[in-house]
Order: structure tokens, then C-alpha cells, then sequence
């Protein structure tokens, strides 16, 4: 049995993206913990400039998979010391409070002030909506159901594989941050409200339409870029079970759960390595 072919590529490739989910939730937490309020925002914006050198190493790679990886991970170092941490700087600066229920802190002050960036989302993602030249699906899909005829320019045929997927991992991660934050909110919606409940059943769906079609991909380096939304999408779930109190979120406290994540470290480590080295059959049937 090989496992450089479906659907063992696309099941790899999710379970590799879906450790890292809980490993950029503790990476935040323990920047905070360990620097503290004199560093932590120099350690924040150091993790950014991290995911940028390693985005400019990417981008200069010819091999698909690794320029990949490279672009996941610049994605996850960018949005988690630039973009997170800067909504906590000036929630603290602010002096925002914290949202209380039961003496308990159910958001964060960042996250209060996150869905304000509603906006600027839509707005920059009319470049993708209109870009004649996309290879998002999803954009894809809407330029084809609305029928909008859009100019086709002619571009390279060589594309940046770790900005793409830098880019891809920072934009769905912001939309679904909004999405969430806004149904949490009680003066719009509230965590119990129908509407919640359909995010919550959506999608488990959608996510799994897209495993379903991720299993079916027989190249690496496309699979992992698929696994990304696949991932994000099934996370809402998770958060959503997280925010009813269905389980405790081991990675928001992983000073208290030391084992447990160095295990979902190693297994990261272990499936990512192993996707990285895993020879590509350079298929191209699931592009």
C-alpha cells in the first residue's frame, strides 16, 4: 500500500492543516504567557516578521510542496503576530473590557473589535471576485453563478505557490473569525440564536463536501492548499461546540495541558515532515 496517492494524500494533508489549528491558538496564549506585557507585542511583531522571511524563502522555491508549506506556515506566523496582536494592542489601548458572563470571560477584548474589520474584508475581496485570472473555487463559483463577465489579462504561467497560500490561510481565517464574532454577539445575534445553529450545522456540511472532495486529489502541494478552507470550515464547529460548553478548549490553556500538546506538536511535526518528503506523483487530474 502507497500512500503518495489518493485518498491517502488529501486525508495527510487534512490532518496535518487540522493540528495546526490548535497549535496557532497555544502559540498566542504562550507568547502572552511567557513574554508577558513588557514583550510580548515585540515578540508578536518578531513571529510576523518570521512568517515574512519565511514567506520571501517560499516564494523563491521551484518545488511545489515546500513553497506550500512555506506559504501556510508565513500565513499562520503573519496573521497570528501581526494581525491578531495588533487587535490586542489596541484593545488594550482603548482599555476595552472584556466581555463577562457568569464572572466568566466568554471574549476577549481583541475579538470585540475584530468584526469591525467587516469592512476592509469585503472590500479587498472584490479584488479576488473580480480578478479574471483567480483559482479560488469558491470565487470561481460566484463569478460563474452571477454570470459577471469579467476581463481575462494574460499573466505568467508560473505562479507564487507560498504567497497564494499565505494569502488563502490569512483571508479565510479572517472571514470566519468575523463570521463567528458576529453571531456571538447578542446585540446582533447571540451564541444561542438559530442563525448560530445553522453556522454550527453549515458547516460541518460544507466541510465535509470538501473532504470528500479533498480525498480525491492525488498531489501534495494542491491538497494541502484544498485542506486549508476544509479545516477552517470544520473549525467553526469545533469553536462553536467550544462556546457551548461541550468540551474544554485544551489549546486556549496549554500551560495546564503541557502532554497533551506536545503530543499534537510531535504529530504535526511527523505528518508535515512526512508530507514534505513524500515523493509527488505530479498528478494533475485534481487541479
Amino acid at each position: 500500500m502507497t500512500l503518495n496517492k489518493k485518498p491517502f494524500i488529501g486525508i495527510l494533508s487534512f490532518v496535518a492543516v487540522l493540528f495546526a489549528m490548535p497549535l496557532g491558538h497555544a502559540l498566542m496564549i504562550m507568547i502572552e504567557r511567557i513574554l508577558g506585557e513588557t514583550w510580548k507585542f515585540p515578540g508578536a511583531a518578531l513571529l510576523g516578521f518570521l512568517g515574512l522571511v519565511l514567506l520571501i524563502v517560499g516564494s523563491a522555491k521551484e518545488n511545489e510542496t515546500p513553497a506550500t508549506w512555506y506559504g501556510f506556515f508565513a500565513g499562520i506566523f503573519l496573521w497570528t503576530g501581526w494581525v491578531e496582536f495588533s487587535f490586542v494592542y489596541f484593545a488594550q489601548h482603548l482599555a476595552i473590557p472584556p466581555l463577562m458572563e457568569n464572572g466568566e470571560i466568554i471574549t476577549k477584548p481583541e475579538y470585540l473589535i475584530m468584526p469591525s474589520s467587516a469592512g476592509l474584508f469585503l472590500s479587498t475581496a472584490t479584488f479576488f471576485l473580480l480578478y479574471g485570472q483567480t483559482n479560488c473555487r469558491f470565487f470561481k463559483w460566484l463569478q460563474r453563478h452571477f454570470k459577471l463577465k469579467i476581463a481575462s489579462a494574460q499573466i505568467s504561467s508560473k505562479r507564487n505557490f507560498a504567497t497564494i497560500t499565505a494569502m488563502e490561510t490569512m483571508y479565510i481565517m479572517w472571514a470566519f473569525y468575523i463570521v463567528l464574532l458576529i453571531a456571538y454577539d447578542k446585540a446582533i445575534l447571540g451564541d444561542r440564536h438559530p442563525v448560530t445553529y445553522f453556522i454550527f450545522i453549515g458547516s460541518l456540511i460544507w466541510s465535509l463536501y470538501l473532504f470528500i472532495r479533498l480525498i480525491k486529489f492525488n498531489k501534495m502541494a494542491s491538497a494541502v492548499r484544498y485542506a486549508i478552507p476544509t479545516v477552517i470550515i470544520f473549525w467553526n464547529s469545533v469553536e462553536i461546540l467550544a462556546r457551548w460548553k461541550f468540551f474544554k478548549e485544551i489549546w486556549i490553556e496549554p500551560q495546564h495541558y503541557i502532554l497533551e500538546m506536545i503530543l499534537i506538536l510531535l504529530a504535526f511535526i511527523g505528518v508535515t515532515v512526512f508530507s514534505v518528503l513524500m515523493p509527488d506523483k505530479q498528478a494533475r487530474k485534481s487541479e
